[in-house]
């Protein structure tokens, strides 16, 4: 994950300056709020995009635009489902722009495990990403915010621009598919 430096923080300032756009973070408070953020953010594109390149570049430009953003943010709560949504936006633009699927490519074992029981976990964790990859990009969005940010409904349906009701049958019917892809009995045509 690329860091986001001081000097970044010290040219956007400037130029929300020269733009009249009010920064309202100073610097110790937009560092403790990216320290909190940025990696659950990262893995969330990354997720969602299937690129780990990809996402460190969607981070810098996430925080770039949550910087410029003229919004008085109620809390930290409202700050951070803002840069969820920020980021969503920015993936989805990504895949207009790409017109197909994210390829994920999973990463090798560079070495046996020796043991079995790691074997099994590293196994595992290698079904569970082809089998995300292989979910529609709505159903990554949905399932990653609620079950490894810990979103509500309310916070999933702010980030994704969908109604708070709509949420509950989404989410069962994106785990009923993982759930049938991770069993090897999904379609193929994903």
């Amino acid at each position: 994950m690329t860091p986001f430096t001081l000097t970044n923080v010290e040219r956007l300032d400037a130029a929300a300056a020269a733009l009249d756009v009010p920064f309202e973070m100073d610097e110790d408070a937009f560092r403790a709020f990216y320290d909190r953020t940025a990696r659950p953010l990262w893995a969330y594109l990354a997720r969602i995009t299937g690129d780990r390149q990809a996402a460190d570049d969607l981070l810098q430009e996430v925080y770039y635009r949550f910087l410029r953003a003229n919004v008085r943010f109620d809390d930290e709560a409202h700050r951070r489902h803002y840069l969820f949504k920020v980021a969503t936006n920015l993936a989805r633009d990504g895949y207009r722009r790409k017109a197909t699927a994210p390829d994920l490519v999973a990463g090798r074992v560079e070495q046996e495990p020796a043991d079995r029981a790691a074997s099994r976990r590293t196994d595992a964790r290698l079904d569970l990403t082809r089998a995300f990859a292989r979910l529609k990009r709505r159903e990554r969005e949905l399932l990653w915010l609620a079950y490894a940010q810990g979103s509500s409904h309310q916070e999933i349906g702010a980030a994704l621009g969908l109604k708070t009701g709509s949420i509950k049958p989404l989410l069962f019917r994106a785990r009923q598919k993982l759930a049938a892809l991770l069993r090897g009995t999904g379609s193929h045509h994903a």
